[in-house]
């Protein structure tokens, strides 16, 4: 049984950083391609972040040269490193991992056809 947990979220001011994980249990985290989504109360779920089952690391319009997203096998983990967070990323943010294919870029943000998801962190910035 494949499970993805995601950890890291919490409150941050204005400017700050947090570093999201998903840890991968009952495979291996390269065995597929994850990515990281967001949904905000009232708002759409948000494609931000995809790291590509070829090593490609893509990014949304919204996130792009704040976040970085980082893969370690030995952990089975993959990282959302948010930085610069403002209060317009205040969201939940899940974990999804997708066993055949890529991210699909589109209008500013990815897609994928997911296997699994994870619960989600909340993520909460605010002075």
């Amino acid at each position: 049984q494949v499970r993805l947990v995601e950890s890291g979220g919490g409150l941050v001011q204005p400017g700050g950083s947090l570093r999201l994980s998903c840890t991968v249990s009952g495979s291996r985290v390269d065995a597929f391609t994850v990515a990281w989504f967001r949904q905000a109360p009232g708002k759409e779920r948000e494609g931000i972040s995809c790291y590509n089952y070829d090593s490609r690391r893509l990014y949304a319009d919204s996130v792009e040269g704040r976040f970085t997203i980082t893969r370690d096998t030995d952990k089975n983990t993959v990282y959302l490193q948010m930085n610069s967070l403002q209060p317009d990323d205040t969201a939940n943010y899940l974990c999804a991992a997708q066993l055949q294919g890529g991210c699909i870029y589109y209008r500013g943000t990815y897609y994928m056809d997911a296997n699994y998801w994870g619960q989600g962190t909340q993520v909460t910035v605010s002075s």
